[in-house]
């Protein structure tokens, strides 16, 4: 009987009304926590993902900038040579030009070739004197018939007297077998 004139009394109703709220502010409070982890996840792991492609992105731009440096540096070589090549009958409105410099190699740019066949591809051929064509690579055009190409130092190759573009199977052969589509005067 005590306890419920205890109940009854004013100040003991409202220790128990505060005692039956504590569970509920714990539990809202372990909910708010939960759900500022569960946010705070997710918002890194999309910096994350973010800062991956900004990393992925300077890199490429870093090589970018490379192979740039590295054109500048071949224009500015008093030993680089420009040759022209012509278009020839399958394109005789192609043209292009290649940089030139036998020990650091080149930058072959060509406009105005047909687009390329599925399944072929355009080579680059060094020729010198009466020796066998050296394959220079390969490439591809877009669809205005541009396109440009890299080309390392030939071993073996001091001068090249003659530079040619033939169309030739996907991914190039060692000796050309394919039309010719550009060359360079001897």
């Amino acid at each position: 009987m005590a306890r419920v004139a205890a109940s009854g009394h004013p100040a003991a109703r409202a220790r128990a009304d505060r005692r039956s709220w504590w569970p509920a502010v714990w539990a809202m409070g372990l909910a708010a926590g939960l759900g500022a982890i569960v946010i705070g996840l997710a918002v890194s792991a999309t910096y994350e993902q973010r800062l991956d492609a900004l990393l992925r992105e300077a890199a490429a731009l870093h090589d970018t900038l490379r192979r740039e440096q590295q054109v500048v540096a071949l224009v500015r070589d008093p030993a680089t040579a420009i040759v022209a090549l012509a278009g020839l009958a399958p394109a005789p409105s192609a043209h292009a030009r290649i940089l030139w410099n036998p020990p650091v190699g080149g930058l072959l740019v060509v406009a105005g070739l047909p687009p390329t066949p599925e399944g072929k591809t355009y080579q680059l051929w060094a020729i010198a004197g009466k020796a066998s064509p050296v394959s220079a690579g390969v490439f591809g055009v877009d669809a205005k018939g541009g396109g440009s190409l890299r080309v390392s130092p030939l071993p073996g190759v001091g001068r090249v007297d003659i530079f040619a573009v033939t169309l030739e199977p996907a991914g190039g052969l060692p000796a050309p077998s394919g039309q010719l589509y550009l060359a360079s005067k001897s």
